[in-house]
């Protein structure tokens, strides 16, 4: 619990949000990290889709999974995304991606509970010279997520990797704030790119 403790304001805040929201019907749902977070032209990117923000800076799976519940509340929705990148980060409590995986099932449980057929969008964590020493597990992270959403029913992965890779295999750092974690303005503009063509390739499917 007391390790959760530093996220409870930004859950809140969420909370009253939905008490002052009418958010419509069939809304498009992001939650996750601090990139959802700080995505200030979502609205826009993702228009006419109506969509809700759920985003915290330093989200991982481990805590997630706590909060899911309430960040679900009884919102009606068509859809469900995903962004989720601090579960390996270089700190003493990183997961094994093995651990990272079987959070990410259980996440996945959750929403079923409530929206047992909508689809889930998981976005891949975007390589960053920030935490490049640290891509190998990373990187096997997301092979983890990605097969098991080839084998899950209504489960799909947004592959933004390759991408964000310059001809030398390594982040492009043009497209990060000088922390060299966060996007900028190019790299959300890339970012959107390659996720609305994947949240609309399954929104045409009958």
């Amino acid at each position: 619990m007391k390790d959760r403790e530093w996220a409870f304001p930004e859950i809140e805040a969420f909370e009253k949000l939905d008490t002052q929201i009418n958010y419509p019907d069939e809304s498009i749902l992001f939650i996750g990290s601090s990139s959802i977070r700080l995505w200030t032209t979502l609205k826009d990117d993702m228009a006419p889709y109506n969509v809700i923000q759920r985003g915290y800076g330093g989200a991982n799976f481990r805590d997630i999974i706590y909060f899911t519940e309430r960040i679900l509340a009884d919102h009606n929705l068509k859809m469900l995304v995903c962004f989720i990148a601090n579960d390996i980060s270089g700190s003493q409590d990183d997961e094994s991606p093995r651990k990272v995986l079987r959070l990410f099932k259980y996440f996945v449980n959750q929403v079923r509970t409530k929206h047992p057929e909508i689809p889930i969008m998981q976005i891949s964590i975007t390589p960053t010279k920030s935490r490049w020493k640290y891509w190998n597990k990373i990187k096997k992270v997301n092979d983890l997520m990605q097969a098991y959403c080839k084998k899950t029913n209504n489960l799909y992965y947004i592959n933004t990797v390759p991408k964000f890779l310059n001809e030398e295999g390594k982040p492009k750092t043009e497209w990060f704030v000088s922390d060299q974690l966060h996007l900028n303005k190019t790299g959300y503009a890339e970012w959107n790119k390659i996720i609305r063509t994947a949240i609309e390739e399954q929104i045409r499917m009958p």
